[in-house]
């Protein structure tokens, strides 16, 4: 059997290092640094990117079912965290909006996802750090683009 060189095991070793740092934000935030749970607070963080999101475009976004999200935002809705407004341009649709309980509750997440990074970065040089965000970057860019290139063939074949 042949050995895996260092490049085919690329995939596993970043599927690693996303798990354990879900796993330890998981930790602290249950240590008491965070009252929600990495989805719930997952979904806080992405909604925080570009608030007035409507509900299946950031289901879409997170690559989670839209019954999942729902789920997570009555739970978020109900602890007065997250608002759902009707969308002006589809009656069926909502947009999503932090209360003002959430700000601070935000600024809590990214200083544990802050930590969390911190630790996983625990002796790796800044210019080296720079360096592995920046190539991380560009492989997901080239994978984005190849995937809406992928969309755009199976629309062409099936459509």
């Amino acid at each position: 059997m042949e050995h895996e060189t260092p490049f085919r095991a690329l995939g596993f070793l970043l599927n690693d290092v996303a798990r354990l740092m879900r796993k330890r934000f998981e930790q602290q935030a249950r240590a008491g640094a965070l009252p929600l749970t990495r989805a719930q607070s997952t979904v806080l963080a992405y909604l925080a990117r570009q608030e007035g999101l409507n509900q299946a475009a950031l289901a879409q976004i997170l690559e989670i079912e839209p019954i999942t999200l729902a789920r997570l935002l009555d739970r978020l809705q109900r602890a007065g965290l997250v608002e759902r407004r009707p969308d002006p341009k589809d009656r069926r649709a909502h947009l999503l909006y932090f209360t003002e309980a959430a700000y601070p509750l935000l600024d809590r997440i990214f200083a544990l996802a802050a930590a969390v990074r911190e630790d996983a970065m625990a002796g790796i040089k800044e210019a080296d750090r720079a360096r592995l965000v920046a190539i991380l970057t560009v492989m997901k860019s080239n994978l984005a683009a190849r995937a809406t290139e992928g969309e755009a063939t199976e629309v062409f074949v099936n459509g």
